[in-house]
């Protein structure tokens, strides 16, 4: 077996991988059936579909030829420690993390972190522009999951409202 292009073949497993583990997962649920669905239902077809399309990409990698082997490139490190960070970071503002005594700092503080760490990975990220993201995000997201949706979050820290 000879890989002819490195990236597909990597990115199909890791399609297949991830498909595989949502399906999985889904099982744990009560899946139901076409007219009855239940919780499970989506995240199943969802599973089976995205591992079905990482054994055709797999498969393609394997298959056609490509000019020098679509070699993978080197680890952006960077930006994955600043992507990973931003999400872990989102998190614990908007959860609190009691195990340091830190409290829930709200949907508003979250995204602004969020959105400023995310951003640190783009080379030449330009502060204003960040700002800006951020703001649009925080309106969006207060509108869409507070005000639309009235889900329970809390929006500001617990220190500002009292």
């Amino acid at each position: 077996m000879h890989i002819k292009s490195q990236k597909n073949f990597f990115s199909g497993v890791l399609f297949m991988g991830i498909g595989a583990a949502f399906a999985w997962g889904a099982t744990t649920y009560d899946v139901g059936e076409g007219v009855h669905m239940g919780p499970g239902y989506f995240p199943l077809w969802l599973g089976l579909l995205m591992t079905l399309l990482g054994a055709v990409i797999t498969f393609t990698a394997l298959v056609v030829e490509t000019e020098g082997g679509d070699k993978m490139g080197k680890w952006a490190w960077k930006p994955l420690v600043f992507i990973v960070a931003a999400n872990l970071i989102f998190g614990v503002l908007l959860g609190g993390f009691p195990l340091i005594g830190l409290p829930a700092m709200g949907l508003i503080a979250a995204i602004y972190a969020l959105t400023f760490v995310a951003s640190m990975a783009q080379a030449g990220w330009k502060i204003k522009q960040t700002f800006i993201l951020a703001t649009v995000l925080a309106v969006g997201s207060y509108v869409a999951f507070v005000l639309v949706l009235q889900l329970p979050f809390a929006v500001w820290p617990a220190f500002f409202i009292g």
